[in-house]
């Protein structure tokens, strides 16, 4: 056969495979560079052993294999690099469906939950005794065609690469299970998930490969590319508690305010209040204060509070008493956050670093902008952020209510593009600017209209507006390409767990379980 797979040593690394080269909690390089669209991890169960329904003891599910996927589809000569990907065939009977999903922009060793029932993916397989794959992105983790991150190795990623690696892996792939080599796409059903950013991949392949999946599900999927993204705080601002929002906002204006002001005293006194007076750029200093906005991806309807209320009731409860929806005011919320940044938000966010290491973005030679080494997701995540997606997160427009400074533009993250890629945009002249129209016109956007397309969105996602649920858009939901929104957060509905404490993410799970087992029962093997 042309293309092998191995069984590797079993490794359970879990989230710190994901967070090993990450300077945050989070998983960012840096405390100034935004938030990924990225999947939440759901964990795999600890005990037993995995069994198939007719009672063999199977594989664990972190049990890795590797793929022989080619470095260039356009030009196949230049050969293969292991692709690694996880599997199981725990509910799998002759005729079942393959689920094929990856979880984009992360080293994927953490993702194999994804395998099992706690997650949408193994609810369709059990339903429709299909097999489940975790398939790591390529340029992440540990499945690169080069052996570091350079600008000449990354010249292989793209998001039709990315795309193309789906469709060969589909074609190309024998399983690791009794009579894997004979259920390609034509031999049996593929189905493809994704969320987020590989949610949008998702409706991406359905768009460039016609009929290569009988079924697709894209949750919080971002389709729509955008440069200046400013619509990330919006569900954020609409949801988070009033007095908060109120106060937040008040803040933010004052600091803006001050810091155009040129008065140096007032200055001065701010950057001090949140210890943040090494810093010499303003935009960093008031950037910074996005952290906290940020903390709102984390949370999901199981989740709990976290640390985005943390920092909530830091400003809004007083001497056991909270606000009203008003707030407290400027003169509390000033003070109240500059204490809890300093306090106790700093060094959960930077640990031991100093100021400007973790939020300065000025110079050009720190580790983060120059470190080349694989298995840094960030690095190659800005790739195709500075090339083809944006998703600046940025204040809102004047005239518009904003809960982060107005002073960082889409210019203050393209220039963050020319520290990490000099090679690649030093030479143009002006700062890159992501092309995202051409992004949007190759893979149709908001305007993806395709068969067998499954979407799902929440109402509380701060990428929501990147989806087909954006404000303004009352995009129709059909037949074949379902629209449905729940309560939730940002890929919530991956999660079976958050279907148990959120009926209306259970909804958008059981539709989604009825449409696709329609559409599976229509699909008909290709003649030989």
């Amino acid at each position: 056969m042309a293309l092998l797979w191995k069984l590797a040593s079993v490794l359970s690394l879990a989230l710190a495979v994901t967070l090993a080269d990450a300077k945050t909690r989070d998983g960012r390089l840096h405390a100034n560079l935004a938030r990924r669209p990225s999947v939440p991890l759901v964990p795999p169960p600890e005990d037993g052993p995995v069994t198939s329904r007719n009672g063999t003891q199977l594989p664990p599910y972190n049990t890795t294999y590797y793929f022989d996927q080619l470095i260039d589809h356009t030009n196949p000569s230049l050969g293969t690099f292991k692709q690694r990907f996880w599997t199981t065939y725990e509910f799998y009977e002759t005729g079942g469906p393959i689920v094929l999903f990856t979880p984009g922009e992360a080293n994927a060793q953490p993702y194999s939950g994804y395998l099992t029932n706690r997650t949408i993916n193994g609810q369709i397989a059990q339903e429709l005794n299909g097999v489940t794959i975790v398939l790591e992105h390529r340029y992440y983790g540990l499945s690169n065609p080069f052996p570091d991150l350079s600008v000449k190795s990354l010249r292989f990623h793209t998001i039709q690469q990315a795309i193309d690696d789906l469709e060969y892996f589909a074609k190309n792939v024998d399983l690791p299970m009794p009579g894997g080599d004979a259920v390609k796409p034509g031999q049996a059903p593929w189905i493809l998930i994704g969320g987020s950013y590989s949610g949008a991949l998702t409706s991406f392949t359905m768009v460039n490969k016609p009929n290569l999946f009988q079924a697709a599900y894209a949750s919080s999927a971002v389709v729509e590319s955008i440069v200046d993204y400013w619509g990330y705080f919006q569900p954020i601002l609409e949801y988070m508690p009033k007095n908060c929002s109120a106060d937040v906002q008040a803040v933010i204006a004052h600091i803006d305010s001050v810091f155009t002001s040129g008065n140096k005293k007032e200055i001065d006194s701010i950057k001090a209040l949140f210890n943040m007076s090494a810093l010499t750029h303003l935009d960093d200093a008031a950037g910074a204060l996005r952290n906290n906005l940020w903390d709102w991806q984390s949370l999901s309807p199981s989740s709990g509070g976290g640390l985005f209320f943390e920092f909530c009731d830091a400003l809004e409860v007083k001497n056991g008493v909270s606000a009203d929806p008003k707030g407290w005011g400027l003169e509390h919320a000033l003070q109240a956050w500059g204490s809890y940044w300093t306090n106790t938000y700093y060094e959960n966010l930077c640990g031991d670093e100093d100021v400007v290491s973790c939020l300065g973005t000025y110079n050009a030679s720190q580790e983060f902008w120059t470190d080349t080494s694989i298995d840094n997701a960030g690095r190659s995540w800005m790739w195709i952020v500075c090339n083809e997606v944006g998703f600046y997160q940025e204040g809102a427009p004047l005239g518009h209510p904003t809960i982060v400074t107005r002073l960082v533009q889409p210019p203050y993250d393209e220039r963050q593009c020319t520290y990490m890629f000099p090679e690649a945009f030093d030479h143009l002249g002006h700062l890159p600017v992501p092309n995202v129209d051409a992004t949007n016109k190759a893979y149709h956007g908001w305007f993806v209209q395709e068969n067998h397309l499954f979407f799902a969105n929440g109402h509380r996602d701060p990428w929501r507006e990147a989806t087909l649920a954006a404000d303004g858009t009352h995009f129709r939901s059909t037949p074949g390409q379902p629209l449905t929104i729940s309560d939730g957060f940002h890929c919530s509905d991956l999660s079976t767990t958050n279907a148990n404490v959120d009926s209306t993410v259970l909804a958008v799970q059981k539709q989604a379980l009825k449409t696709i087992a329609g559409w599976i029962a229509e699909w008909k093997p290709s003649k030989p």
